[in-house]
């Protein structure tokens, strides 16, 4: 027997849900209009949208990077929906983030603006799936998966290691307790980004004349590590370089303060020795570069590392890209982050002397470049 309601009523139900509907388009384009004003007076957001008011993304409206009424995704009008449900019962958040789902979502605006960052980076070992960096079964069997797996692989995963593979041990097999996130990277673009930090937009130069290599910035105001302890980004300016050793030896590092953003994954063992855990610290010939200073900033690449500041030969008069190193061949003994003249000199590595006949040094060349090799 089916039940007939009295036709008012059903009025009433149509009516309540024709307002449901119009009321997130409204609440968007009284925001939008606003340019985040209206709502940032009394809503929980006024905190983001000071930060977002005075950060370099500050000439970029809210909704290029969120989303408007326009946009064609259920999901995101269905989401806005809950939150003012939940403004409304005053189950207001003490600080508000975004979920892990939808930073996929905004990840996917950032080529709208950065195409040659977001397509670097996709062709990175940084866009690493969850499949590729938690179902790998060589590395599973032989080291445990654990929650600090998540500091650098997943950091904005909303849960512990069981809540994400299944089971925890190291036989396996193993599988994503989240399946929809076995082909999304583990590591986006707001791991090394804090999209409302604060600083100056980019700007073309009034005139021609060029900035001084001095006074030119070495990164932008974004480059922040993202704590998924403290849920909130850590500024690349407030992250000490450790101090590295081998042995008792304190080892030169470049200041480049952008490495402090690569020690915070690829960091030694308690001991800070070199090499130690995941570090990559150079030592011998390479010691005091920066990572950056042969590593790409978002492909992470190498190709052109070793002519970026050698000539063709080597003091030994050999070509440097054939040198017997990990630059040329990962089987190779000699890892490239480590090399020492003595790895390949065993017996020791006479002085250079000036050969008589050797030519002046030529612009950008240099002066051992084309002369006799003086090294056994």
């Amino acid at each position: 027997m089916r039940l007939k309601l009295p036709k008012s009523l059903r009025g009433y139900l149509i009516l309540g849900f024709v307002l449901a509907a119009l009321a997130v388009p409204a609440v968007s384009l009284y925001y939008e209009y606003s340019g985040g004003k209206a709502c940032a007076r009394c809503h929980e957001i006024w905190q983001p949208y000071k930060d977002w008011n005075t950060s370099a993304h500050r000439s970029v409206k809210c909704q290029a990077c969120h989303g408007d009424v326009f946009t064609l995704d259920a999901g995101f009008h269905l989401a806005n929906i809950r939150r003012v449900v939940t403004h409304l019962r005053g189950n207001v958040p003490e600080r508000v983030r975004l979920k892990n789902d939808l930073l996929f979502k905004v990840m996917e605006r950032c080529q709208t603006c950065h195409q040659q960052e977001f397509a670097d980076w996709k062709a990175s070992r940084h866009n690493a799936s969850y499949t590729a960096l938690f179902l790998d079964p060589t590395h599973n069997r032989q080291r445990l998966l654990m929650d600090d797996c998540l500091r650098c692989h997943g950091m904005h995963f909303e849960g512990s290691i069981r809540d994400l593979v299944t089971p925890i041990n190291t036989t396996g097999p193993w599988q994503l307790a989240v399946p929809e996130l076995a082909n999304r990277p583990a590591i986006p673009c707001a791991a090394c980004h804090q999209m409302h930090r604060e600083g100056l937009p980019l700007a073309r130069p009034a005139g021609r004349e060029s900035v001084p290599g001095a006074n030119q910035e070495i990164y932008r105001p974004s480059l922040a590590l993202f704590d998924r302890r403290e849920l909130a980004h850590v500024s690349t300016a407030r992250l000490g370089l450790p101090t590295m050793r081998e042995g008792t030896r304190i080892v030169k590092i470049s200041p480049d303060m952008r490495q402090a953003l690569c020690y915070q994954c690829h960091a030694p063992l308690a001991t800070a020795q070199v090499g130690s855990g995941d570090d990559r610290t150079t030592l011998g010939v390479h010691e005091g570069l920066s990572c950056l200073a042969c590593h790409q900033k978002h492909r992470q690449t190498t190709r052109f590392s070793c002519t970026n500041c050698h000539p063709r030969l080597s003091n030994c008069g050999l070509d440097v890209e054939s040198m017997d190193t990990t630059y040329k061949s990962p089987k190779s003994p000699h890892n490239i982050h480590f090399v020492k003249c003595l790895d390949c000199h065993p017996r020791g590595v006479r002085r250079r002397e000036r050969v008589s006949n050797v030519p002046a040094p030529q612009p950008g060349g240099s002066l051992w470049a084309n002369s006799a090799p003086a090294l056994r």
